[in-house]
């Protein structure tokens, strides 16, 4: 018997929505396959908590998480609770502190869904983003001078070092080499960020002699936007820095038909701290309470999780369960459905037993 000790954490909005409904799925995943536990631990950090407490998780809230397997992290966020608080309290400091450089993104067009795009459809858009999620445009460094004056300054200084453009980039390529295609795109900005741009274009090229089985090829981030939206099936693996991937994900899953199916996954390659699993889609603050979240970005990030944990039977279980139910139009609102949460963790519950998945 596997046994995991999973560290959830629900956060805010719709958070605990989607990750109560992802521990349905997990627990019966756990029922379906009966030679593997998860065991949960739920955390009450985030705005709530901040609010009465003054910070968005106890200071050693770390060392608290570190002896879990993974962390399934639901969305941080609040409308009373300035967004760089939220953010600077609880996520990043979870992603820095243990080192998850590799900010893993995957995007397609799931059965039964109707993207934005014409003449778009499954297999058209199957794409892996790679974000640099450590330091780059989101390094923390820089600050403020002389407030309130009109002379006032801020500065927000993007940092690039060679280890930290160095690993993600060869972990892109390994994620190329390991998909059938093969192809992998970088992102840049080279063209008008002359100095930590055009390293990184150059440690690209380093690091693509040691893949020499992996095609690809270099594309502005402006560019990209276009590319994305009128060419899909010329992408496959993306690899671009922490502010980029950040908004070119978001993208992507609008382009797939709903930020509600995009998952993330926060990995520490080296396995020396636990890796954190979560939605994409926010805290969305205007559908919270309502029960119809869209779940799937939660299962899929499930499933991310146990990819992580190397339970692959069981990761390929849970998306062959999403596709059938998804594919028989079980879809939430944002979907064009008219299914709730509960009716989709359901189905998925149901599809996960059933012989056919």
């Amino acid at each position: 018997m596997r046994q995991y000790s999973i560290a959830s954490i629900p956060a805010d909005g719709i958070g605990p929505e989607v990750i109560a409904a992802g521990e349905t799925v997990l627990k019966s995943l756990e029922k379906r396959l009966g030679d593997v536990t998860f065991t949960f631990k739920t955390f009450d950090w985030g705005s709530d908590y901040y609010k009465k407490h003054g910070v968005m998780m106890p200071a050693d809230g770390l060392a608290t998480l570190k002896k879990f397997d993974a962390i399934y992290f639901g969305a941080v966020g609040a409308p009373d609770v300035p967004d760089h608080i939220t953010l600077w309290g609880l996520r990043l400091p979870i992603c820095q502190g243990f080192d998850q450089y590799a900010n893993v993104r995957p995007t397609k067009i799931l059965p039964g869904v109707t993207p934005p795009l014409r003449n778009c459809g499954p297999g058209d858009l199957d794409w892996v983003i790679v974000r640099e999620n450590s330091e780059g445009e989101y390094a923390g460094a820089g600050g403020r001078v002389h407030r309130g004056l009109p002379e006032e300054v801020g500065t927000e200084v993007s940092i690039f070092t060679r280890v930290g453009v160095t690993r993600v980039m060869r972990y892109a390529f390994r994620l190329a080499q390991s998909r059938p295609r093969k192809l992998l795109t970088v992102v840049t900005k080279s063209n008008a960020q002359r100095h930590g741009m055009v390293m990184w274009d150059e440690i690209a090229a380093e690091v693509a002699e040691e893949f020499p089985d992996v095609t690809w090829d270099k594309v502005l981030v402006d560019a990209m936007t276009v590319r994305m939206t009128l060419k899909p099936q010329s992408l496959d693996t993306i690899v671009a820095t922490n502010l980029h991937a950040d908004v070119l994900s978001d993208l992507a899953g609008a382009l797939a038909g709903s930020l509600g199916v995009a998952p993330t996954a926060n990995i520490d390659p080296e396995r020396r701290f636990p890796s954190m699993f979560e939605p994409i889609h926010g805290s969305a603050f205007d559908i919270t309470g309502k029960g119809i979240a869209n779940p799937v970005a939660s299962f899929w990030t499930a499933a991310q999780m146990l990819d992580h944990l190397g339970e692959h039977e069981a990761s390929a279980r849970l998306m062959r369960a999403v596709e059938t139910v998804t594919g028989a139009g079980v879809l939430t609102p944002d979907l064009g459905g008219t299914a709730n949460t509960r009716e989709v963790t359901d189905a998925v519950v149901d599809a996960i037993h059933s012989s056919n998945v």
